[in-house]
């Protein structure tokens, strides 16, 4: 799969926060010069994890004057308590102190798990993101969202905690598989759905069998980035406008928690949790554009244990989910909804063994 992304000098976009505002750097080759970006002359933990080319963890290390890697299992399993020990064990080991920081180089996991860490470590040191996915560059790497995962429930626990900086490098996507930048690809289509119309029509021209996805991805990733920062900026913990940015999350979240051998992609539960939230008009829309993807728009599995799953998701209340639906593309309106409608909902797209 040819990235055609020839671009002189990175991008810089500013995430405006108040106190807590950084930078995120948009470019190619920027992995390998990572210090001319980061503070990171001091001990470095460098997070990363078994799926992630060890050329790009060594490529940030070789940036810093202390680095010390650690590397975590691939996978959703493994976003857990025993990681997350791992991380601020080796910490401690290493006589971290609260001038020192920790830098994630790899995909969504990589960077909620290195993020809740460094959230932690101390009441709280630098974090530093370098997505390395299509996934984690469009949407996860910025927010501030870190989590692990308790009990089979997605992100059970964590905090709001927010990057000093991102650095996106373009180039690390030529190692991916088509699998990979779909699934990725789900989540800038997700904020397309609800936000921008003219990002989903990007989708939605392109011819299946050529290269018009991998052509724009650049701007499908600066685009998504933008719309990302304008939601976070406005709502930075949630309260009212982030939660549109679950769009396909709430059921996807449920889909996810009952394939954790990693059958599914984050972003291909996402995909098939779309589909239920969309109108008639929407759905017709969105389902060429998906199978165009190669992304999912159903599986098989317990429809229950799906929708017991999101019950006991954090966006359960007083008995009812709050879901994010959308009648137009690029509208979007937030609905309560009784676990009966969510059962419905469920069995649109997962069907029994």
């Amino acid at each position: 799969m040819r990235i055609n992304l020839e671009k002189a000098g990175p991008e810089i976009r500013r995430v405006n926060l108040g106190e807590r505002s950084y930078d995120v750097v948009i470019g190619r080759g920027i992995l390998g010069r990572a210090g001319e970006y980061l503070p990171l002359q001091r001990k470095v933990l460098v997070v990363t994890d078994s799926g992630v080319p060890k050329a790009y963890a060594e490529a940030a290390a070789a940036c810093c004057r202390e680095p010390v890697i650690c590397v975590i299992g691939q996978g959703e399993e493994n976003k857990n308590l025993a990681s997350f020990e791992m991380l601020l064990r080796a910490m401690l080991t290493h006589g971290f102190t609260r001038k020192d920081c920790v830098v994630a180089v790899g995909g969504g996991i990589c960077g909620d798990l290195a993020g809740f860490a460094a959230a932690s470590y101390m009441r709280g040191v630098d974090f530093y993101n370098i997505p390395t996915t299509v996934l984690s560059q469009v949407d996860s790497s910025i927010g501030g969202k870190t989590a692990i995962n308790l009990d089979g429930i997605k992100n059970a626990v964590g905090a709001f905690y927010q990057p000093k900086k991102v650095l996106i490098d373009i180039d690390v996507l030529k190692t991916l598989d088509r699998r990979q930048i779909s699934a990725g690809l789900a989540e800038a289509l997700k904020m397309s759905v609800t936000f921008d119309e003219e990002l989903f029509r990007i989708f939605e021209d392109f011819a299946p069998e050529e290269e018009g996805i991998e052509e724009n991805l650049e701007r499908i990733i600066a685009r998504s980035l933008a719309i990302k920062a304008r939601v976070v900026e406005q709502d930075e913990k949630e309260q009212g406008l982030r939660k549109v940015l679950n769009f396909g999350h709430t059921i996807g979240h449920g889909i996810e928690s009952q394939c954790l051998d990693g059958s599914l992609y984050h972003g291909e539960c996402v995909a098939i949790g779309m589909l239920p939230m969309c109108s008639p008009a929407v759905r017709e829309r969105l389902l060429p554009v998906l199978e165009k993807l190669h992304l999912p728009t159903g599986c098989v599995m317990d429809p229950d244990k799906v929708a017991e799953a999101v019950r006991h998701d954090k966006k359960s209340e007083d008995g009812k989910v709050t879901i994010v639906e959308t009648d137009r593309i690029g509208t979007y309106r937030l609905e309560s909804v009784s676990y009966e409608v969510l059962r419905e909902k469920v069995a649109m797209v997962v069907r029994p063994r």
